[in-house]
């Protein structure tokens, strides 16, 4: 089911607003003091192409001092106005049943671009793989596989 969604997500949108993301990654990597935001810009692109089957997290390693100065320049500049993009999209997403869930995946979209900096994006489940919300979900995500927050 979730590659049927990301196909009608693809078609109706979502190859056009990962599009936008890489063109706004490739603006902040020429700049290079953005380069961290082109960077964040080309993660959400990946994930605005495909997103059923996967969610944000937070990086399990708190932000810095730099990242959240980072965080609250992206929210001024472009986040805020990413966000009432797809709050717009999102509306006539929602008019048709088979659109209910894209117009889901597109308010989901709306935390990482508001502030993209220490967010990871994470497949929810899989073979293999635990669910993000469980217990073990952060030995699982925390970069270091298999070690959870105390090296257990």
């Amino acid at each position: 089911m979730k590659a049927i969604l990301n196909v009608i997500w693809l078609l109706f949108g979502g190859i056009w607003l990962a599009l936008g993301y890489v063109l706004a990654g490739i603006v902040c990597c020429l700049l290079i003091v953005t380069i961290p935001f082109g960077i964040a810009s080309f993660r959400i692109a990946s994930y605005a192409l495909w997103p059923f089957g996967r969610t944000v997290i937070d990086s399990g390693r708190g932000t810095g001092v730099l990242a959240t100065l980072g965080n609250v320049i992206w929210l001024v500049f472009a986040g805020v106005w990413i966000a009432i993009g797809h709050v717009l999209t999102a509306i006539p997403m929602f008019v048709s049943i088979i659109g209910i869930p894209l117009g889901i995946a597109n308010l989901k979209m709306i935390p990482i671009s508001l502030v993209p900096l220490g967010k990871r994006i994470v497949p929810t489940a899989g073979p293999g793989l635990v669910p993000y919300n469980s217990p073990t979900a952060y030995a699982t995500y925390s970069g270091t596989p298999g070690k959870g927050r105390y090296g257990r």
